[in-house]
């Protein structure tokens, strides 16, 4: 198939991302206002990712079994109908949160959530390989950091309608968790709507060469299972970050922020990582430096006026941002356009600013913390293609153990909310820290490629 005939595909896929990142992100949202209904500590809080996050863990573990049992079932059905699958399901947990509100349950609230995590789970396992496969191995990681980078553009925008939508819109009429009821019915509308539309639309069906394999053979390939180790650390620490920036926004030794003017900055630490999602995309491509480079600077440029447009601050108040930025290009041209050593340089400068962060105090430290989400940027998609890369027959079984370990966004979380009870939110940050550390490894030693003979 030729490369114009994959640009419809691809234009599909990335609205696809953008609902899941759109979604993911208004848990964010949902943890402050919950805690405030339920009156929760922090660790009953972070229940929120964890039932959320630990639906990939169970229904990743569940095709996962499938696979070595009775063979790869997205190779069964194909990518498609596995789509629309996760779509229908993502669309019911919606649909729930309904009757959550109205029960004025918070288990019920939790039990939405899993389901939710569930449709998302499928989604990731049929969209991500796909995504890589529609094209040029060499450029895969390109392409995937570009549907990751409208999935970010999806998380950015989150934090300010959702955010509206609940803190503010819907909350001055209604009572206890009613303000979500509205919010969750039109996301369900617009997956009922996603997966007609993708119903519809012709999409490249692509078949395995190979066998079927019926055997755990992905695990024989060291990249992958290094890797599964790192997607569970990446998605842990960027999760718990995102989970905590509300209150510890809210600090008073940090901003002192109430949560209607602190969501705004979540925008900033989501936003980052599609500013440099787009710049991955562009790095990793097979354009010319100089029309590359050029390219990644207008692009950030555009990406960061979407934020500030939306965030509403002054020009002077994000001037730490704009610094953060030139880091960011600076690090992708000393990656040159390798995924291995750029997720390295990245996750170096993610530890620096992690320790700046616990160190430091003001206003210092709640941008050091926001500006992490722009070195989180290539981190899903350059894990994700260095782990299945050379796995052939094995590529959707070592996509689901890689969704699996998306588990970090349960466990992570909850973690540093045992440790924030006890010492406090700032040093709490140490948390992800150790998880920057291990990914470090992975992009420098871990990540490297090697064949081995599965029968």
């Amino acid at each position: 198939m030729s490369k114009e005939s994959f640009r419809i595909p691809l234009i599909t896929l990335t609205s696809l991302f953008f609902m899941w990142g759109f979604l993911t992100c208004m848990n964010d949202i949902l943890i402050p206002y919950l805690k405030g209904v339920f009156d929760l500590k922090y660790w009953q809080a972070m229940l929120v990712q964890f039932a959320f996050f630990g639906a990939y863990f169970i229904g990743s573990l569940l095709y996962f079994i499938f696979s070595i049992r009775v063979g790869d079932p997205i190779n069964k059905i194909g990518y498609k109908n596995g789509i629309i699958i996760g779509l229908s399901i993502s669309a019911v947990g919606c649909l729930l949160f309904y009757p959550a509100a109205q029960f004025l349950s918070y288990g019920f609230f939790l039990s939405a959530l899993f389901v939710l995590g569930l449709g998302f789970t499928v989604l990731q396992i049929a969209a991500n390989p796909y995504v890589s496969i529609l094209g040029d191995e060499n450029s895969a990681s390109s392409r995937l950091n570009l549907a990751q980078a409208f999935n970010s553009l999806g998380t950015t925008i989150a934090p300010i309608l959702g955010g509206y939508l609940i803190f503010e819109f819907f909350f001055e009429n209604t009572e206890g968790a009613d303000a979500v009821k509205t919010p969750y019915l039109i996301f369900a509308m617009m997956f009922i709507l996603l997966a007609i539309l993708i119903s519809k639309v012709k999409l490249p069906r692509f078949t395995n060469k190979d066998a079927i394999a019926k055997s755990a053979g992905a695990l024989r390939y060291p990249n992958l299972t290094m890797g599964i180790v790192a997607i569970f650390m990446y998605v842990g620490g960027e999760v718990a970050i995102g989970s905590f920036l509300i209150n510890f926004i809210g600090l008073e030794e940090i901003a002192g922020l109430d949560e209607v003017v602190a969501k705004n900055y979540l925008a900033y630490y989501w936003g980052g990582a599609m500013i440099g999602r787009f710049s991955g995309a562009l790095s990793l491509s097979n354009l010319k430096p100089a029309k590359k480079y050029v390219s990644m600077i207008l692009l950030s440029l555009g990406s960061y006026a979407i934020i500030f447009a939306i965030s509403g601050f002054s020009f002077s108040t994000t001037l730490p941002y704009i610094g953060l930025m030139l880091v960011n290009f600076f690090a992708f041209s000393f990656g040159r356009s390798f995924a291995g050593r750029t997720l390295g340089i990245f996750s170096i400068i993610c530890i620096t600013l992690l320790i700046g962060t616990i160190i430091s105090s003001g206003y210092l430290a709640m941008w050091l913390i926001i500006g992490v989400g722009l070195f989180n940027s290539i981190m899903w998609p350059n894990i994700f293609t260095l782990a299945i890369s050379g796995l052939g027959k094995y590529t959707s079984q070592g996509s689901s153990l890689l969704v699996m370990a998306i588990l970090g966004g349960a466990l992570i979380p909850v973690i540093q909310g045992f440790v924030a009870d006890y010492v406090g939110v700032q040093t709490s940050f140490v948390v992800p820290l150790i998880c920057y550390i291990y990914i470090l490894y992975y992009g420098f030693i871990g990540s490297k490629k090697r064949y081995v003979s599965v029968s």
